[in-house]
């Protein structure tokens, strides 16, 4: 790894841990928080259940649309200038919970969190990918993406951890207090990156792989056109493929966040105490996977291949997570965590290396919308599904159902990626 070049990320690695810790302090707790808002005093309610899901589709519908023009903007002029979005907007819904969380001030702060999260939503790693991108050659950035995803899950560890020895009101403040601080520390210490482009020329945006030459590509505007990014899949057979796994890696991840919470709250009585043990196991498997596992296995297996591994063990993962018949079992299956956690790493390190420096921010981004058109359709299938294997009208008796349909698109996801292939060694 080139030691040097990371050293010089640390300002960016803290700004990703301090907004990523804000998110999840409060994950433990929000459920508890929508629970009581909506539903005081009761283990399963159908209306919690539906409102995430619909917050979930709103947020992911405005990812779909923004994240590559975030990214396309962001080649033009500069990460830290549009990482100042996702970083800054997210303090204001959870100021609103710092301050109550009574019905009326879950409502604002519904309202606020679906509004803010239709720019902010999957812009950090989104840009955060794209900037690393910048500043790590091609060779190494499988372990350096995982690097990433390693800070994402200190921030989660940090988080869970954090979260278990504070009251909700506490946490919440704690939240407000670590994003403004993120936000400020970004401002002020980290350095900008941009691609330096030309643009008055016409440039190529895709490299060359065995099934494509090189594409030219119009000059890229400040918002790109629908044909442009369309063009872009269909360029490359790679980056389609990696396309179609990020689609049915994000099927899975939204169906995990609008149905394996509620699940355990009416399968088992969680609540944020054991919401929180749950996420500190997790967190510490990503963690020893991605800055250990990741970056020792990455030299000697291709980045191809651990994905499938990644894919493969997200769909067991999930799998025991519908099957638990005792409230030990789904810590049990979090340790699984330790091989899944390949996937996004592998994947954003496999569409980096089908684009030239000028386009990172394009293509990552579009690579997170098409994650964030999963997330729209993702709640709308298995939150009422969800919701339907809760209730007492359920067609048979089998709670985690949805958590098993979930586990399938990974299962999907893994036969794509069996198809991809290395590319060929660069030319000079």
């Amino acid at each position: 790894m080139e030691i040097w070049k990371l050293r010089g990320l640390i300002h960016f690695f803290i700004t990703v841990f301090l907004s990523s810790f804000a998110f999840c302090v409060v994950a433990p707790a929000i459920t508890d928080v929508t629970m009581s808002a909506l539903c005081p005093g009761r283990d399963q309610c159908s209306l919690a259940i539906y409102l995430s899901g619909f917050q979930q589709a709103i947020m992911g519908l405005g990812s779909l649309v923004m994240m590559p023009v975030l990214g396309n903007l962001s080649d033009k002029y500069g990460r830290k200038a549009l990482l100042t979005i996702p970083v800054t907007l997210p303090i204001i819904p959870l100021a609103i919970l710092a301050y109550s969380r009574d019905t009326p001030y879950f409502y604002a702060y519904f309202v606020l969190k679906t509004l803010t999260g239709l720019v902010s939503e999957g812009g950090i790693i989104s840009l955060g990918h794209a900037y690393m991108a910048d500043n790590i050659g091609e060779q190494r950035r499988a372990p350096a993406f995982g690097i990433l995803s390693g800070v994402l899950s200190a921030a989660l560890l940090s988080g869970t951890l954090t979260a278990r020895f504070l009251s909700t009101a506490k946490t919440f403040q704690v939240a407000t207090i670590a994003s403004i601080i993120g936000a400020g520390y970004m401002r002020i210490f980290l350095k900008e990156s941009v691609a330096d482009t030309a643009d008055d020329v016409e440039r190529p945006i895709l490299k060359a792989d065995e099934d494509s030459p090189i594409t030219k590509l119009p000059k890229l505007h400040s918002i790109p056109s629908v044909g442009g990014v369309l063009r872009l899949f269909q360029s490359s057979t790679t980056f389609a493929q990696a396309a179609v796994v990020a689609f049915f890696c994000s099927l899975d991840f939204g169906g995990l966040q609008a149905s394996l919470l509620y699940f355990l709250k009416a399968r088992f009585h969680y609540s944020q105490t054991q919401y929180a043990d749950l996420m500190l196991i997790l967190a510490v498997s990503m963690i020893i996977s991605q800055l250990l596992l990741l970056p020792a296995m990455a030299s000697i297996i291709r980045e191809e291949r651990l994905l499938s591994i990644g894919l493969l063990m997200g769909f067991v993962h999930v799998f025991v997570y519908s099957i638990s018949w005792s409230a030990w079992v789904p810590y049990a299956s979090a340790t699984f965590g330790i091989f899944s956690a390949f996937t996004f790493p592998c994947l954003r390190s496999i569409v980096s290396k089908q684009v030239l420096p000028n386009a990172q921010g394009m293509a990552q981004g579009c690579i997170s919308g098409v994650e964030s058109f999963g997330q729209i359709i993702s709640p709308l299938i298995f939150s009422p599904l969800t919701a339907w294997f809760l209730s007492e009208d359920a067609p048979f008796d089998y709670p985690g159902f949805s958590l098993l349909c979930v586990g399938f698109t990974m299962m999907i996801a893994f036969i794509v990626s069996t198809m991809i292939r290395p590319p060929p060694p660069a030319s000079t």
